[in-house]
């Protein structure tokens, strides 16, 4: 069993289908997470979803889309949305494929600060090059790929969402207690540990803990 995690963004808009790209464009609302997605045997998506900021502004979103079949809300300023939806034919042939292979979304799906989405997906080598058919189909988003592995019952999902490098690097910078209180070794250090320049180290690090500090708050 293998993982794959990529970046997945639309390409020309902050959304996959017009009821997301209305919410991404509302500046009081901050969408967080996807919990659960499933194609339904009417043809509709049910999803369910975190998000915070204004929860009245998202229900007059819904209330007014011709888009929505129904929607439940939970929570306060941060907030749970179950909302059935009709797709459009991008969603509904990506929700296929997970049921046409053994293809299995790992979740929560994130979104990042700039309406991207970042998926760990579940599956084999065979699979995963029928979704890279799927994107190159698809003129509507663009896919990035992270990282890819053999799939570990027992990592967590920040293992997932650092490159190997990256890895290498901060494994190598816990060892030599440059994270440690008073400060143990250098950038020079570590990165003669790895035979790398400190400013490549620093570089390294700066993604990583980026991409680990964004796991952990959302």
């Amino acid at each position: 069993m293998r993982y794959l995690t990529v970046l997945v963004k639309p390409d020309g808009g902050r959304a996959f289908h017009p009821l997301g790209r209305e919410l991404a464009d509302d500046p009081s609302i901050n969408r967080r997470a996807i919990h659960h997605i499933e194609l339904l045997d009417d043809d509709t998506v049910l999803l369910f979803a975190e998000a915070s900021g204004s929860k009245d502004r998202y229900e007059q979103i819904m209330e007014g889309s011709p888009h929505v079949v129904s929607y439940l809300t939970a929570g306060d300023t941060r907030w749970m949305a179950v909302s059935q939806f009709e797709p459009t034919d991008a969603v509904r042939r990506s929700l296929e494929l997970q049921r046409e292979t053994l293809l299995v979304v790992e979740t929560p799906i994130r979104f990042t600060s700039d309406n991207q989405l970042k998926v760990t997906y579940i599956g084999t080598d065979e699979t995963f090059s029928k979704l890279y058919e799927y994107a190159d189909e698809m003129d509507q988003l663009t896919f990035d790929v992270l990282k890819m592995g053999d799939y570990e019952a027992d990592a967590s999902s920040v293992n997932r969402v650092i490159t190997s490098r990256q890895e290498e690097v901060l494994e190598t910078a816990v060892d030599l207690g440059y994270y440690s209180d008073p400060r143990q070794s250098s950038l020079e250090e570590i990165g003669e540990a790895i035979g790398i320049s400190p400013g490549t180290v620093g570089e390294h690090l700066r993604k990583a803990e980026e991409r680990v500090f964004t796991e952990l708050v959302h």
